[in-house]
């Protein structure tokens, strides 16, 4: 089984915590030379230090701000420049606050839309072109298993999900033969803070611990337990490979069994 990314070149989107940097350490580890992308330049520099460079990769980042679309475009030009060709492009930023989609604002779904399906748009044209010329492109898409089944108290969340989901779907359709795969993967209860603000708000709205919370939302995973990062990552990173080349416009949940729908 080929799963290696020596030469290749990723860029991946929030990646000093969570399942973003998760991601980027494990491709990192299959060999490829990782340009971590978030807002936050400290936290950037610290994550660099933990990627791994026995395979003599070079690794980087740039600044980008995903709540201003010019930001993402101005950070990829500029990476462009010096270099031309992303083979890995990793499309993930953070979730919006919780909260009953009735209780919605309209200005929360343009927002989050623009953070997460026009950033993503953005990232992808301005790679596919160096895609298209090496003959070899991963896009993957890090959303949310609500795609496929909703969450409750998540409604602005679950409605741009599958936006993003219905977009990476029409691009797998339309980059496949230009051996580019498109994929969407979604997380399940992974340990993030992400997760431990949806535990958080959840047990507060109940009425009861967050432990005990814990221990309802485990209750609905056969795995019995909370994902690990670095579990995710794994996942994420296999869909990059040569190995994945046939596996196109999918949305693959990484959950322990918890959703479900087939």
């Amino acid at each position: 089984m080929n799963l290696n990314l020596t030469d290749k070149n990723a860029v991946v989107c929030g990646s000093t915590q969570g399942l973003g940097r998760a991601t980027a350490v494990e491709l990192a580890l299959l060999g490829a030379n990782v340009t971590l992308v978030a807002r936050n330049e400290a936290s950037l520099q610290e994550t660099l230090k933990t990627l791994d460079t026995s395979s003599g990769q070079k690794h980087g980042y740039f600044v980008a701000d995903f709540s201003n679309p010019e930001s993402v475009k101005s950070g990829i030009n500029q990476h462009l420049v010096a270099n031309p060709t992303v083979h890995i492009l990793i499309n993930n930023t953070g979730g919006p606050a919780g909260g009953a989609i009735i209780d919605a604002n309209l200005e929360d779904f343009t927002q989050t839309f623009s953070n997460h399906l026009l950033c993503n748009h953005i990232l992808v044209q301005a790679c596919v072109g160096g895609m298209k010329s090496a003959g070899f492109g991963r896009i993957i898409n890090i959303i949310s298993t609500s795609v496929k089944q909703p969450i409750t108290g998540l409604g602005v969340s679950n409605t741009i999900r599958g936006a993003v989901a219905a977009w990476g779907k029409t691009l797998a359709n339309e980059l496949g033969g230009f051996g580019i795969t498109v994929n969407n993967v979604l997380p399940g209860y992974t340990k993030t803070a992400r997760l431990d603000a949806v535990v958080g708000t959840r047990a507060k709205n109940s009425g009861v611990s967050t432990e005990q919370m814990e221990q309802v939302l485990q209750s609905d995973i056969p795995a019995g337990r909370f994902g690990e990062a670095h579990e995710f990552g794994a996942a994420a990173a296999f869909l990059c490979t040569p190995a994945a080349a046939y596996i196109n416009g999918i949305n693959l949940p990484v959950d322990g069994g918890r959703l479900g729908s087939l």
